[in-house]
């Protein structure tokens, strides 16, 4: 039986902390977490572009690199798990709920609510509409997940380490990394965690609460949103008592079939002509442009910086905090993987689908808006895609459908938090108690609810930024570490 660190109850304080502050004073929370995040965007904010940049590089660097041909693991281990099985599973985890929630909303609001250079409603913002949606969801947010799993699988599978973020640190802290100064680094990890993934929950309930209310007039608001929660954490926590292999296994590829049928009557109903010319458009233009936007920062633009802040700097301080968790899960299911297949399926794969899928979807919601069929740009966020497929035959139904595909990606994400979270609270074990898993579980919905409570999406906005900035540094640590440890081996190698 697997016994709770020091890290669990460290981290389990501070943050039921910030559960109870947020019940008593909400409105005091969300006020401060506003003043951070706004401190932190417009301060920091070349930091965090850089940074993102420097990862995407570090993760070109192994595929190109002699390094390419370590294994994940002993040189005879094999993968565990089939390509397919292994591609939903790392899907899943890594974009599930976001790519449901921003596949429509996201380039509408480019398009016709706040462009990031040009003119709203004009044929530019249109280009760069797609552009922005394919930097954000693209390389490098997945060269996010791909260093810290890269890390974390390394030096679990190949060193023997335990699966905790300090452990990737021995090469660099020596004894450090196994006492206070590794515990703290644990407690930080965690926190980013449980931060990373309740936002991500929260961006679920009030995507499912507004299509709900589309559909069915049911009524916005706090309260069908914390239903939500409590319905969903009830399921979660069932698939949780299952265990890796069963409910999160079961349920990635459940999540993949409807992703698959719902992209399919979009792709077969909507505007396929014109989405798929903007996918091939995009592509190449996102190409081209890839270093501009990846150090854009417009210090001369207040207008610009603004979106810059609101959009760019949201996304990787959301990557950021999400990294954790998605980096430590991609890493238990990537054993006997090479750095090389690795960093070329997880960077390029899910970024693929993912350009295709807002293609798709975001390409019918501005072919609805430019032909004045729909004016989804007016709609809530949350109710974007509803409002896309309330324009095609048996919208409803396929309407119905998202909301299943958002839930089963809610359990999904909350599954897998729950045993990420007892891993990295039981000193890096494959096999948490259940007992820790219910309790990170009841963690995860708690904070993800408070958030809600005490300043809706903005507060979630706000709680991704501030808890990214610390494990950014713990990042860049990690590559530091890894770099190190693999100079070493082929040191050994060759001598």
């Amino acid at each position: 039986m697997s016994k709770v660190s020091a890290v669990f109850w460290v981290a389990i304080s501070i943050l039921f902390a910030i559960v109870v502050f947020g019940v008593v004073a909400p409105d005091f929370l969300e006020d401060t977490t506003y003043a951070m995040q706004d401190w932190i965007a417009n301060t920091l904010g070349w930091y965090y572009l850089l940074i993102v940049s420097g990862f995407t590089l570090v993760c070109l660097f192994f595929v190109v690199s002699p390094y390419g041909k370590i294994k994940l693991g002993k040189p005879d281990d094999e993968p565990e798990y089939r390509n397919s099985t292994w591609f939903a599973m790392i899907f899943s985890a890594g974009m599930g709920i976001g790519l449901v929630f921003w596949g429509a909303a996201e380039p509408i609001s480019h398009y016709m609510v706040d462009a990031p250079i040009s003119v709203e409603g004009t044929d530019e913002s249109i280009l760069e509409a797609m552009r922005f949606t394919f930097f954000h969801w693209g390389i490098h947010a997945w060269g996010i997940y791909a260093i810290v799993a890269l890390c974390l699988a390394y030096f679990k599978f190949r060193r023997g380490a335990p699966g905790l973020v300090s452990g990737t640190l021995s090469p660099l802290l020596g004894k450090f990394s196994k006492g206070p100064v590794g515990g703290l680094i644990d407690v930080i990890a965690v926190t980013a965690t449980v931060i990373g993934v309740a936002s991500t929950l929260g961006f679920g309930a009030v995507q499912m609460g507004g299509g709900l209310n589309y559909l069915f007039a049911l009524g916005e608001g706090f309260g069908v949103q914390l239903i939500i929660i409590i319905v969903v954490t009830v399921l979660f926590m069932l698939s949780a008592s299952t265990g890796l292999n069963k409910g999160i296994k079961y349920l990635s590829n459940v999540n993949m079939t409807l992703a698959v049928l719902i992209f399919a009557f979009m792709f077969i109903f909507g505007p396929t002509v014109f989405s798929m010319n903007f996918f091939t458009n995009t592509l190449g233009t996102y190409i081209q442009s890839l270093p501009s936007m990846s150090f854009r920062i417009s210090p001369l633009d207040a207008d610009e910086r603004e979106w810059i802040n609101n959009w760019t700097i949201f996304f990787w301080a959301w990557w950021i905090a999400w990294s954790p968790f998605v980096g430590s899960f991609i890493a238990r299911v990537s054993k006997g993987r090479t750095l090389r297949e690795f960093v070329l399926a997880v960077l390029f794969v899910p970024s693929i689908v993912g350009f295709l899928w807002f293609s798709i979807f975001g390409g019918a919601a501005i072919y609805l808006e430019t032909n004045g069929v729909a004016a989804i740009s007016e709609l809530a966020t949350e109710e974007a895609l509803f409002g896309v497929f309330d324009e095609y035959m048996f919208g409803m139904v396929m309407s119905i459908l998202a909301i299943i595909l958002i839930s089963t990606f809610f359990i999904t994400s909350a599954d897998s938090g729950t045993f990420i979270l007892g891993m990295q609270t039981t000193d890096g074990s494959l096999t948490p108690p259940r007992l820790v898993k219910l309790v990170w579980g009841l963690m995860l919905s708690a904070t993800a609810a408070i958030l809600l409570y005490s300043g809706g999406l903005q507060a979630l906005e706000n709680a991704l930024i501030i808890a990214a900035l610390p494990f950014s540094i713990i990042m860049i640590l990690m590559i530091i570490s890894l770099i190190k440890a693999l100079q070493e081996e082929r040191s050994k190698v060759k001598s």
